[in-house]
C-alpha cells in the first residue's frame, strides 16, 4: 500500500494559498482546501489549484438534511476534484443521498464521511452528550459510511487500525492530525507522527501548518514526503 501526503492549504489569503501551492506542487499527490479559503474564493480557485497538477480534497464537510447535501454534492464534483466529504453524523439517509447523487454525476469524485475531528478527546464528546468511546463511534460511523456506498472516511490517526479492521483493505482512509516530531500539535488532540500512521494503514495523511507555517514549506514537504515513504 502506498500512503499518500495531502497538504491542507487553510487560509483567506488567496496569494498565499496559491504562493503555497506552487512551492509544493511537485511534491505531494493531494491539496485540500476547506471552507475558508472556498468561501472565501469559490470555484476559480479550485480551478487555478487544479491546474498546477495535485488532485484536489475539496474538504467541506456537509451536514444538512438528505435532500440539500444531495443538491451540495452534486454541485462540487467535477473532473478537477478528487475527493469530496460529508459529516457521518448526518445519519445513514444523508450519505446515502450523497452517495447517489455522486453516482448520477458520473465524476469519479470520491464521497468520504469525516468521523470524529481530531480537535475533539473524549472530554469533549463527553460534553456534547457522547459517551461512547471515541475508537467505537469511529468503528459504528466507518461501518455505517460503508454500508451507505461511501468510499472511504476521515478519522485521526488514533483510529485507522479500528476502521481498517472494521471495512477492509479498499477502503479508504484520510487521516489528519499528522505531525513530525519536530512541529507543534496545535489544536489537533489525537495525533501521529507520519511513519507512525503509515504504518497503521493510512492511504492519504493530511498535513497543514507544519509544512504551510515552515520558513522553508517545501523543504519541509520533501522531508515529510520523505518520512511517509520510509
Amino acid at each position: 500500500m502506498t500512503t499518500e501526503l495531502c497538504v491542507a492549504l487553510d487560509g483567506s489569503d488567496r496569494d498565499w494559498i496559491l504562493r503555497r501551492a506552487e512551492e509544493i506542487a511537485e511534491i505531494t499527490q493531494w491539496i485540500k482546501i476547506g471552507l475558508e479559503a472556498f468561501t472565501a474564493f469559490g470555484p476559480e480557485l479550485v480551478r487555478q489549484l487544479s491546474a498546477m497538477g495535485p488532485r484536489l480534497f475539496l474538504d467541506l464537510k456537509f451536514h444538512d438534511i438528505p435532500n440539500t447535501v444531495a443538491g451540495a454534492v452534486s454541485n462540487s464534483v467535477g473532473p478537477e476534484i478528487g475527493l469530496i466529504n460529508v459529516h457521518a453524523s448526518g445519519g445513514a439517509a444523508m450519505m446515502r443521498a450523497a452517495a447517489d447523487a455522486l453516482k448520477e454525476t458520473g465524476a469519479e469524485t470520491k464521497l468520504i464521511a469525516v468521523t470524529v475531528l481530531t480537535s475533539l478527546d473524549e472530554g469533549e464528546l463527553s460534553r456534547l452528550g457522547i459517551e461512547f468511546p471515541s475508537a467505537e463511534l469511529v468503528r459504528s460511523w466507518a461501518g455505517l459510511s460503508r454500508e451507505c456506498g461511501l468510499h472511504g472516511v476521515v478519522t485521526s490517526p488514533k483510529e485507522i487500525r479500528v476502521v481498517r479492521e472494521a471495512c477492509g483493505e479498499d477502503f479508504l482512509i484520510v487521516t489528519p492530525g499528522i505531525r513530525p516530531t519536530w512541529a507543534a500539535e496545535n489544536d489537533q488532540r489525537r495525533v501521529m507522527t507520519p511513519a507512525e500512521a503509515r504504518r497503521e494503514g493510512a492511504d492519504i495523511l493530511v498535513i497543514g501548518r507544519p509544512i504551510t507555517r515552515a520558513a522553508q514549506p517545501r523543504e519541509a514537504a520533501l522531508r515529510i514526503a520523505e518520512e511517509i515513504c520510509g
